[in-house]
């Protein structure tokens, strides 16, 4: 595989999801001075503003903002809010102003608090109000079970009043949860996003911004751009900035962290369940390609209020969220704790860009030597990835186009919207070196919901008809994405899978095939659609060398290595489909050590016809135990068969060793080693902020190929004739430098290389059909007798029973 690729819950969330769990065992572990013991479970202090009627201030009044972020109402009759200075005195007191009625589900509730000599703007109609003088820049302020005045002045002595159910403390308080959030001034409220995460720590739940007070009825002036100040009964106007000044021309906002006010758009599309929120697009661009007229406003765990063609107003923080910051994935600005005002509905939106090769530019990402792209300006109209990132967020549409790859257990397929040279003989895109990325590979998926609109089923080489349209998202699996509002449909072309040639009597067959970590708990069905594989499409080959078999229990990790029921059970699904008893050879690895799903241990297995070959059975091979050549010429065998190739070695760490058996054809000895090198993961991908991108993971393939092609030449000091199949799944692709290392010296031949470039690919990955799997051979087998064909059956299907397609060579020893 080309990396290892998560359990998604949703394709955008798993960040979001791995961050919130980590601030939590941060609490956990490390007991900040100020945190209070555990975090509100109803209503939050939502917003805390002290600047009211100060100098520069829009707003007349200071006001306290709560929040209910639970599925029940949250009663208020006997609570109140109180307000202590932020470097309390001896002499300083808690102020009071007293409660009543309720916070709705998700609802908001203002209390409207003391009011200075200057703004211009009223608050909306208060739920509540008090006359507490609130410092714009330093201060605490409680939710607290009764009326009765706090005593506390201590972070610990308010920690430990049960009657505290909420505590914002911000600017230099000294009382506060966790560190106090700064930002507080005249002009700058201090707020909790959207979702009103509330972890007890001050400084990371709340971030400083525009005021905007909200009632329980929903009513906001909008801060610094009020309604018709009549209590915000009448709609705000739009801000000062459009969705362009908030895009910029590069890949990050020029307002990155900063709270915008009444940003006006069209809703273009909603997303109400995984990563939810809406898209916005401004339907009066301004003339730079550069700048996305359009932005994602994400709402948290709230579904957005919204629906396509509200003409809506969004007053929120500017943020870059990069979906895989590890792997260097670009970001996606947004719009976080968003307060939206409909200010109408049923509007037209935007009409989509068509993408098609007329505008997608053959460069694919401009060269910044392995650094980050993110400054440098966008150039739309040079690179494909600046094109993309031009449009984030737009409405955007492709017609007509070709399905390179099939629809996945996600419900997600790659179209091709430019025009990819050269093309599969089956329909799909090859991908043939580090420069030739296909620039126009387009991941689509369904915006609406699958109970409402079915995925389309599709394989390689089908068209997706008519118009797929909608807004252009990026993800961390696919780069850049149409969330498609409108979907095509499919025009079945016909694929079939393939079949292998039959192999003559003086031929012998030897395939490999990565089976997907295969257990007996996959069920019969993957068992038998396996089986059939290698019985109707393959032939039957003489020897099998299978990856990634998993031990007997799969992934349950209590120390079992042996995987002899697993095998077994594919045996006999083989002999169920028509097929030879094959008899199988292996060596168990190390618990733990083979990398892979954790506690399957999966490991490389001989399968062989007894029939037509014999297994040269040489005791000592073990899980730690290197195999080595011992004699010469024709009598060159190997010390151990089954074998490893130097599994110590530091190059094998959580990888598998190659396993190495030695066979006899018509009487002569064939050297087999069936391989799983390690995976890409931890690779930058192609579509990186990170130009060119790092291949981290070659550096341990190379030094495995460095070993292997050791082994071999050591082999052919011993015996230059020597028949030699080298043959698995080495994660990487035929002009990679792990198999220049092991080819180097002409030590041995990649089959793939004999073949057409239409024909060179075993996985499709992103769109892109590529090499992984490898068949390679010693110059022992003449080039006229060998036949060599890699059998699509898996990587170009919807339906698979791998996600890799099986290869097979035909020798004439």
């Amino acid at each position: 595989m080309p990396s290892p690729t998560p359990a998604r819950r949703s394709r955008r969330t798993l960040l979001r999801v791995a961050s919130t769990a980590a601030v939590a065992a941060s609490l956990l572990a490390v007991p900040l001075p100020g945190a209070f013991a555990t975090p509100s479970g109803g209503a939050v202090i939502a917003e805390v503003y002290g600047g009211g009627g100060n100098s520069g201030a829009t707003l007349k009044n200071d006001f306290i903002e709560l929040g209910n972020p639970s599925g029940a109402a949250f009663g208020l009759s006997g609570y109140s809010v109180q307000y202590l200075p932020g470097s309390p005195s001896a002499s300083s007191q808690w102020g009071v102003t007293p409660l009543s009625g309720s916070v709705a589900p998700g609802g908001r509730y203002l209390v409207a608090e003391g009011a200075g000599a200057g703004g211009t703007a009223d608050l909306p109609a208060a739920d509540a109000s008090g006359s507490l003088a609130l410092s714009a820049t330093s201060g605490t302020v409680a939710l607290v079970t009764g009326t009765t005045a706090l005593t506390c002045k201590t972070a610990a002595d308010c920690a430990a009043d049960p009657r505290i159910v909420d505590l914002v403390g911000f600017g230099s308080a000294v009382v506060r949860e966790g560190s106090p959030i700064a930002g507080a001034s005249n002009t700058a409220s201090v707020a909790r996003g959207a979702a009103l995460a509330d972890t007890d720590d001050n400084s990371k739940d709340l971030a400083a911004g525009d005021p905007t007070p909200t009632n329980s009825k929903g009513q906001s002036t909008g801060g610094g751009t009020p309604g018709g100040g009549d209590g915000g009964t009448t709609p705000p106007v739009p801000g000062a900035l459009r969705i362009h000044d908030v895009q910029g021309t590069t890949r990050v906002s020029p307002k990155n962290g900063q709270s915008v006010t009444n940003v006006p758009g069209v809703v273009t599309g909603v997303r109400a369940y995984g990563t939810k929120g809406f898209w916005i697009q401004d339907p009066n661009p301004d003339a730079d390609p550069a700048t996305s007229e359009a932005v994602f406003v994400y709402t948290g765990s709230a579904a957005p209020a919204v629906k396509v063609g509200d003409s809506v107003l969004v007053t929120g923080k500017v943020s870059e969220y990069y979906p895989n910051s590890s792997g260097g994935s670009q970001s996606v600005t947004e719009l976080t704790g968003p307060k939206t005002t409909v200010l109408s509905s049923g509007n037209p939106v935007p009409a989509p860009v068509v993408l098609d090769a007329s505008n997608i530019p053959a460069a694919y990402a401009p060269d910044a030597g392995g650094g980050s792209i993110d400054a440098l300006p966008l150039d739309p109209a040079k690179y494909a990835l600046d094109f993309y990132e031009s449009l984030e967020g737009m409405n955007v549409q492709v017609a007509d186009v070709p399905v390179v790859q099939a629809t996945d257990k996600y419900n997600e397929l790659w179209v091709d919207a430019g025009s990819a040279d050269p093309r599969t003989s089956r329909g799909g895109v090859v991908y043939l070196g580090y420069d030739k990325p296909n620039s126009g590979r387009i991941m689509i998926q369904s915006l609406p919901p699958l109970t409402e609109v079915p995925f389309p089923v599709a394989n390689v080489g089908d068209e997706l008809t008519g118009a797929t349209a909608g807004p252009l998202d990026y993800n961390q699996f696919g780069g850049y994405t149409i969330a498609a509002n409108t979907l095509g449909a499919v025009k079945d072309n016909g694929l079939k899978p393939e079949v292998a040639d039959r192999a003559l009597p003086s031929e012998l067959s030897i395939a490999t095939y990565n089976v997907e970590n295969l257990d007996p708990g996959d069920g019969a069905a993957k068992f038998a659609e396996l089986a059939q594989g290698v019985v109707t499409n393959l032939r039957s080959p003489d020897i099998v060398a299978l990856e990634e078999i998993q031990d007997d229990n799969g992934a349950v990790n209590d120390g079992t290595v042996d995987a002899s029921e697993t095998i077994r059970t594919f045996v006999e699904a083989i002999k169920a489909a028509g097929g030879p008893t094959y008899d199988w050879r292996s060596v168990d690895p190390v618990d733990g050590k083979d990398g892979g799903e954790p506690g399957g241990n999966i490991r490389q297995v001989f399968l062989f016809n007894p029939d037509r070959v014999s297994f040269t059975d040489i005791p000592g091979g073990t899980a730690t135990t290197a195999v080595d050549v011992t004699g010469t010429g024709k009598r060159t065998a190997l010390t151990a068969s089954p074998g490893r190739i130097a599994p110590e070695d530091e190059a094998w760490n959580s990888s598998r060793k190659p396993l190495v058996g030695q066979f006899s054809f018509h009487n002569k000895p064939v050297f087999v080693i069936a391989n799983h090198f390690n995976s890409k993961g931890g690779d930058q991908g192609i579509d990186s902020r990170f130009q060119a991108p790092t291949r981290s993971s070659e550096v341990q393939r190379v030094k495995q190929a460095t070993l292997e092609q050791a082994f071999v030449g050591k082999l052919l000091a011993a015996d230059p004739g020597a028949r030699i199949v080298s043959l698995g799944d080495f994660n990487d692709y035929q002009f990679s430098p792990a198999l220049q290392t092991l080819t180097k010296d002409g030590v041995l031949r990649d089959l793939v290389n004999d073949l057409p470039e239409s024909e060179r690919y075993s996985y499709v990955y992103q769109g892109n059909s590529q090499v992984l799997d490898h068949i390679l051979v010693s110059d022992a087998f003449k080039r006229q007798h060998v036949r060599y064909d890699v059998v699509h059956i898996n990587s170009e299907f919807a339906a698979q029973a791998s996600d890799h397609d099986p290869q097979v060579v035909r020798v004439k020893p």
